[in-house]
């Protein structure tokens, strides 16, 4: 029995209370998905600036009603203190996902960026703190990497930030290990690799790779390159994040919090093999995406070059046993874009979007 199993087993015989932040997001609603299927409580917060009431209402058909009676939501925003110390209030464990995601976002609007991931970051905290919850564990970006040359990226060597976005992420790094050393609040920071799966928005303006290309074939449109396809990245299948954000939560031992660690599977895949993959998953649906070649632009600003993660850390000290490769992952996700999206090429979240643009 791996530990992810008995962890899972340990918290289904003594149900605990959580608090997931970005709950109507892609990685929070997953999160959030998992947690009532195992029979906890669970508060969500979230504004829809980049979630979507389509995804809440997707776990509670998933879940069922007696698991979705379990769970009470706050529409708030973390930039808003008296909102973040409402929802810690009575809580034990804090999965805190809201943040506004995207490199080329923050180019375009740092201090937008800076509000949500850096002020509503440090709200967060204090709540937390003064609710003394029990852990407090946050979503991290590969981005804190920055310039660093070295493959595959270990946790205690990262360069110079290349975006607004990668400055914000390390910042609450930084902050996470002050209140961990100040206040107690234990704390422990997950940089996510290049995560995809169900519920991964394809059609936002900051829509990422996987998604993105995976309703354009869905649709007939082109699929764009950004250079010449050989840049890399470790992709990570959602069902992984899962696994690590609840063992983080719940392992005990010394040297567990005040720590950042990786999530990824530890391995590189190039756009050019990515691309190759989707179209190859998706043929079977759509036999005329077998022929499409994508077209090649520019490099996009901040991007780093390559990217892979080096995971011992979090599979020495969390039990982290990332159960989903890349193809693995894309099976699961590409039923899912398919079911979801369909031949119309319709996005289920496309009516939630006309809510979110205010």
């Amino acid at each position: 029995m791996s530990r992810f199993q008995q962890i899972e087993r340990e918290i289904q015989s003594n149900p605990r209370t959580w608090l997931v932040t970005g709950c109507a997001g892609f990685i929070g609603s997953n999160l959030l998905d998992r947690l009532l299927g195992l029979g906890q409580r669970v508060t969500g917060l979230d504004n829809f600036s980049t979630g979507y009431r389509h995804n809440l209402d997707d776990v509670r058909e998933c879940v069922g009603e007696e698991a979705w009676s379990r769970f009470s939501f706050i529409e708030g925003d973390i930039r808003d203190f008296r909102t973040c110390r409402t929802a810690c209030e009575s809580v034990d464990y804090v999965l805190h996902q809201a943040a506004l995601g995207s490199v080329p976002r923050s180019l375009r609007d740092p201090i937008a960026t800076n509000e949500s991931n850096v002020t509503g970051f440090l709200n967060m905290l204090v709540a937390a703190r003064d609710a003394s919850v029990r852990r407090f564990v946050y979503a991290a970006s590969s981005s804190t990497y920055g310039d660093h040359p070295a493959l595959p990226k270990v946790e205690h060597q990262i360069g110079k930030p290349l975006s607004p976005y990668a400055v914000t992420k390390y910042l609450n790094e930084l902050y996470a290990d002050v209140f961990q050393r100040c206040y107690g609040l234990e704390t422990v920071g997950l940089r996510y690799f290049n995560v995809f799966g169900r519920r991964q928005d394809p059609d936002g303006a900051y829509a990422a790779v996987i998604p993105c290309w995976v309703a354009s074939l869905l649709r007939g449109e082109m699929c764009v390159i950004n250079g010449d396809g050989e840049t890399t990245r470790d992709f990570c299948y959602i069902d992984n994040v899962v696994q690590a954000n609840v063992l983080a939560a719940i392992v005990q031992g010394e040297g567990i919090t005040g720590e950042v660690y990786n999530v990824a599977v530890g391995e590189r895949t190039s756009l050019n093999q990515l691309f190759t993959a989707i179209r190859d998953g998706l043929t079977p649906y759509q036999p005329q995406v077998a022929d499409v070649e994508p077209i090649y632009g520019d490099y996009r600003a901040g991007d780093v070059r390559h990217s892979q993660a080096d995971v011992t850390k979090a599979r020495e000290r969390l039990g982290y046993d990332p159960a989903y490769t890349v193809d693995d992952g894309l099976r699961d996700a590409l039923d899912w874009y398919v079911a979801s999206i369909g031949a119309a090429g319709t996005s289920p979240n496309a009516a939630d979007r006309q809510d979110n643009a205010v």
